[in-house]
């Protein structure tokens, strides 16, 4: 990955620090009530996604849980998987998850699963820490979900999931930041296109999954 700046990566760092502490000195109660407006976002828009294997994350640091929602889409015959650090400055790996499967502790002590099947995403959930106005997302600083969408072919669905606090005015993107298909907030969904951020509804949002799935050739059905 091309290397950031000094002033940049300070930058980025700084900004990372501020919407860290931002999300979590909102109330517990304010971001149960955003997750339950992400989650139902989620449902309306992202439910044809039978046959596709949806790639996860464990929730961190105050993050919408999606837990909920993709064990539901396990019972409509999604397969579920977590992403596995295999080695720094390396894609990520991702590794089957079902509700009650044995877990190890990876990086940031974050559980994984542990010995289960490695597939390949056709969607992938992405926590955003900062979301800027063009669909580019500010994360931890690792360049994991960066590296592993440039890498995956075709690539799978991204969309970033935060709380509206989480709202920047960019990032400053780089050549090696991938942008975002999708963005949804307690607010709704937005679509990356060129230009910026539209939103959707929740039926435009289904047809522009299918869209882009077509484009891509996915899924890969099991």
């Amino acid at each position: 990955m091309t290397s950031l700046s000094a002033d940049l990566r300070k930058r980025r760092n700084a900004e990372r620090a501020t919407l860290i502490a931002r999300r979590l000195a909102a109330p517990a109660a304010d971001r149960a009530h955003w997750s339950a407006l992400i989650e139902a976002s989620l449902r309306a828009g992202f439910s044809a996604l039978e046959g596709m294997i949806v790639g996860f994350y464990w929730p961190f640091q105050g993050e919408f849980d999606a837990r909920p929602f993709v064990t539901d889409l396990r019972e409509r015959g999604v397969r579920a998987v977590l992403p596995a650090v295999v080695a720094k400055g390396q894609p990520l790996e991702f590794r089957e998850w079902w509700p009650g499967v044995a877990m190890a502790n990876g990086v940031y002590d974050l559980p994984v699963p542990d010995g289960t099947s490695l597939l390949t995403p056709d969607v992938l959930l992405i926590p955003a820490l900062g979301v800027g106005s063009q669909g580019d997302r500010l994360g931890y600083g690792g360049g994991y979900f960066d590296r592993t969408l440039a890498a995956l072919h075709p690539k799978p669905l991204a969309v970033g999931i935060a709380f509206e606090l989480s709202r920047i005015a960019t990032i400053v993107p780089q050549p090696h930041d991938v942008f975002m298909d999708f963005i949804v907030t307690e607010a709704g969904i937005e679509a990356a296109v060129a230009g910026g951020l539209i939103k959707l509804r929740t039926e435009n949002c289904r047809a522009r999954v299918a869209v882009l799935a077509a484009e891509r050739g996915l899924p890969r059905r099991q």
